[in-house]
């Protein structure tokens, strides 16, 4: 019967984000970083964002966690520049590279002035919202981005949900990473549902694409150049 759910997206709360014992948040992150590192659609993610990060440039990433993701483009730019995690719990942060700055505020409150940013990116963080609220986080994750919000996420599907009943229970040490990495699945999108919560927010139509295994990264990249910068900079 589940599987009829993939029809449209889930809307039940992950249990992560109602609150887990800390013992149990800790295991759930340890696997978290497991996807990311395996399965996270990282090489994709970190060529969209190249192309919008200057030398010196400044990415913050919404709903880091442990910041995995901004370790391993530190680790990787050609260029020093300025890292920073934004989650809403500071117990998220505990394995946190310490090279990347941290923030612990709501994503839909972010606590920075309009273009801070060259690059906005929220790497498989999007699900967690409801549709209704959707356009308003994505427009205040556009307001900060003075280049480029990169998104990756899941596309929803039958085949990586059967793949994780089989195999999230024998990966995963956490059994809320197991009921929470397949509802995750349930809340993911199709590429139309993304573009269209784009356009609800009334940001330029992104570039959607499809990525294995089972993501989607949408880039929408600013038409203009932010006032006060010239046409041939970076």
């Amino acid at each position: 019967m589940k599987l009829l759910t993939l029809r449209s997206r889930a809307t039940e709360p992950e249990q992560l984000d109602q609150g887990v014992p800390e013992a149990e948040a800790l295991r759930s992150l340890r696997d978290l970083r497991f996807v990311n590192r395996w399965l996270g659609n990282r090489r994709s993610v970190l060529a969209a964002l190249r192309p919008h990060l200057p030398a010196g440039g400044r990415l913050l990433d919404v709903g880091s966690a442990s910041g995995d993701l901004l370790a391993d483009v530190l680790s990787r730019a050609p260029m020093p520049i300025l890292a920073a995690g934004l989650d809403i719990k500071p117990l998220h942060f505990r394995y946190a590279s310490p090279a990347v700055r941290r923030v612990v505020a709501d994503a839909r409150a972010l606590p920075f002035p309009g273009l801070s940013f060259d690059v906005v990116t929220a790497s498989l963080f999007l699900h967690h919202f409801d549709a209704d609220e959707l356009p308003s986080v994505l427009a205040g994750l556009f307001r900060v981005a003075r280049r480029a919000l990169v998104i990756s996420d899941l596309h929803r599907a039958a085949l990586p949900y059967l793949f994780g009943r089989a195999c999230f229970p024998l990966l995963f040490r956490s059994r809320v990473s197991v009921e929470d990495g397949l509802l995750s699945i349930r809340r993911g999108f199709k590429a139309g549902e993304l573009r269209a919560a784009f356009a609800a927010a009334g940001l330029p139509a992104p570039r959607v694409t499809r990525h294995f295994p089972y993501r989607l990264l949408a880039v929408c990249a600013r038409r203009e150049s932010p006032a006060g910068e010239s046409k041939g900079s970076g």
